[in-house]
């Protein structure tokens, strides 16, 4: 399967079991049951005489019967919630034995998906590449604190300097499920003089809890360096990675052991000691990740250098950004950071971090990070730490990125997210042009059964549904009591032009009909699931946010009430009184 078609088959829309049969995913055996035998009865074919009706219900019919089928037994049930219809579909299910468990049968199917992913990545490259440029910009602002300048020099000095560049790729070649080899290669400039190396490793996994890798790397006088890596409890793991490097002054050697241990659900605890060439030091730190907030302690004793480091993270996940600061402090100095990490799309993250340290001074490092490819642009700002510095290297990341993000990120998004909706709906087309029809077919099923539950409903004051519509809707002012729909009697039929006095597209559908079938004892709900797999409704507006409106009578007085596609609803529970009462 080439790349097309993997992306082609993450957008297309699969069945819903649970919304077809508008039941929860918890739903018990027993509510499963109910929900099949209510719809049965409005699509059983030998309920319907009609030729062209009798062939619309049997393929309805048919449909519910799968899903009651697959929901009511526990193994295939546990197969869709963990995988969906594709689980179902997977080459070798056939082997699993029905005496198995639902948790035994799901991990079975989950083996199965895991082994045709391995065979896609056999055919696959992981590239991972860190390209950075570090900038000195000292002289941008120093120049103008000169005292005296020379304006008859015909010497111009860019004051801003690219001092360090770096680049790095590395490249994964499956071999077969446990063997891979890994190609990775280092270019850099410092200082007008370059350096380079090539490394070669091969990892093979000995089991679900260990492995080792052997590299070989050339450079600055071949290397060589084993790693090995072993769970050693379930919370417990450990690494042991010693090396050797020949120079032209001998040879080196040196080694890195770590122990890790897991403290709690959210913290771990770390212990790492190096030794061996000019670095040797023994760190511990403890590490603390919520979906709020990440916090890190370290603590290091070493030569040349000793330190104490604290860093906190606070994760604003409904903006898809993070908040940083840090702090670090030691034999070298001292040094304070602060920055924010934001999400602007699907496979792109930007940060900005400005960083404030004793002897290094003020510096703003950038960062990009596209898929597997990491851009890293640190500035040096100053080699003092003066205010007027720390403010520009903070202010003006901010004032690029909102002008960036207007004129060019938010365009290309905008059209970005056209061109996928445009391609969900060309793959999801004849899936939609076939919904469709399923669900006129449905609703004209549903005639009978709507007017006896509306006339019941009427009858003893219950809930009865005035008008109802789904799709793309833009809610403008309260529906007055002379709204379109608003009375007893506003039966509607394809659909109103305007819902609380405002226009709407044409992507939206009645839904009245359907939504008074699923009415019982004068109640009405919807679970948390896209309505557009319920029985009678479909998708008009694929790709698009999409509402569910809905204007009802309950003891003869008059809702309203309005979610968007995926909340739940329960009326009367939720409404909103248009005005006290209606003479029935």
């Amino acid at each position: 399967m080439d790349d097309d078609d993997y992306d082609e088959e993450s957008v297309i829309i699969e069945e819903d079991y649970y919304t077809l049969l508008n039941v929860s995913r918890t739903a018990t055996p027993e509510e499963i049951s109910n929900a099949y035998r209510r719809l049965s009865r409005l699509y059983h074919p030998d309920k319907h005489t009609d030729v062209s009706k009798k062939h619309d219900a049997e393929i309805l019919f048919n449909k519910t019967k799968k899903a009651h089928e697959i929901l009511s037994d526990e193994h295939k049930r546990a197969i869709y919630d963990s995988l969906g219809v594709k689980g179902l579909e997977t080459e070798g299910w056939e082997i699993v034995q029905r005496s198995k468990t639902p948790q035994e049968i799901r991990e079975e199917y989950e083996r199965l998906a895991r082994r045709r992913d391995e065979r896609r990545l056999q055919q696959r490259t992981n590239p991972k590449g860190v390209f950075t440029v570090s900038v000195n910009a000292t002289e941008l602002f120093s120049q103008y604190e000169d005292d005296y300048i020379d304006a008859y020099s015909p010497m111009v000095v860019w004051p801003i300097e690219v001092k360090d560049l770096s680049i790095s790729q590395s490249i994964e070649a499956p071999l077969t499920l446990r063997d891979t080899l890994t190609l990775h290669g280092n270019i850099s400039t410092l200082n007008h003089s370059g350096s380079g190396s090539f490394t070669v490793g091969a990892k093979r996994l000995l089991s679900d809890t260990s492995w080792i890798e052997l590299d070989l790397s050339c450079g600055n006088g071949p290397a060589i360096t084993f790693k090995a890596f072993r769970s050693l409890t379930k919370s417990i793991f450990g690494t042991f990675v010693p090396h050797l490097q020949f120079t032209n002054q001998g040879i080196s050697a040196g080694a890195e052991t770590s122990l890790a241990m897991k403290v709690s659900d959210h913290t771990m605890g770390y212990v790492v000691w190096r030794a061996g060439g000019s670095n040797s030091s023994m760190s511990t730190s403890v590490a603390r990740d919520t979906d709020r907030s990440h916090f890190g302690l370290t603590l290091q004793l070493g030569i040349p250098h000793s330190f104490a480091s604290l860093n906190y993270t606070h994760k604003l996940k409904e903006r898809e950004m993070k908040l940083k600061t840090s702090a670090k402090a030691g034999t070298f100095g001292a040094l304070f950071e602060y920055g924010v990490e934001k999400k602007v799309s699907e496979q792109s993250t930007i940060s900005a971090m400005v960083s404030v340290g004793v002897p290094t001074g003020v510096s703003l490092k950038l960062k990009l990070v596209r898929a597997s490819q990491t851009y890293f642009f640190p500035i040096h700002v100053c080699e003092e730490i003066v205010p007027s510095h720390v403010f520009y290297a903070t202010v003006t990341p901010l004032f690029v990125y909102v002008m960036v993000k207007r004129l060019v990120v938010d365009p290309m998004m905008a059209e970005q997210h056209k061109r996928d909706k445009e391609r969900q709906r060309q793959v999801n087309k004849k899936r939609m042009a076939e919904r469709r029809r399923e669900a006129e077919a449905a609703v004209k099923l549903m005639a009978e059964t709507f007017s006896r539950i509306r006339s019941d409903e009427e009858q003893k004051r219950g809930l009865v549904v005035v008008k109802a519509i789904y799709g793309r809707i833009v809610i403008g002012q309260e529906a007055g009591p002379g709204g379109e729909g608003a009375g007893p009697s506003g039966e509607g039929g394809a659909g109103p032009s305007r819902v609380g006095g405002a226009e709407h597209s044409e992507e939206i559908i009645d839904v009245r009909i359907p939504l008074q079938c699923l009415v019982k004892n004068s109640k009405l709900v919807l679970h948390d699931t896209s309505k557009s797999q319920l029985p009678g409704f479909f998708d008009p507006c694929v790709g698009e946010d999409k509402s569910l409106f809905v204007q009802y009578l309950f003891h003869n007085h008059l809702h309203e009430v309005t979610v968007s596609d995926k909340d739940p609803l329960m009326i009367p529970k939720h409404c909103k009184p248009l005005f006290h009462s209606i003479v029935a």
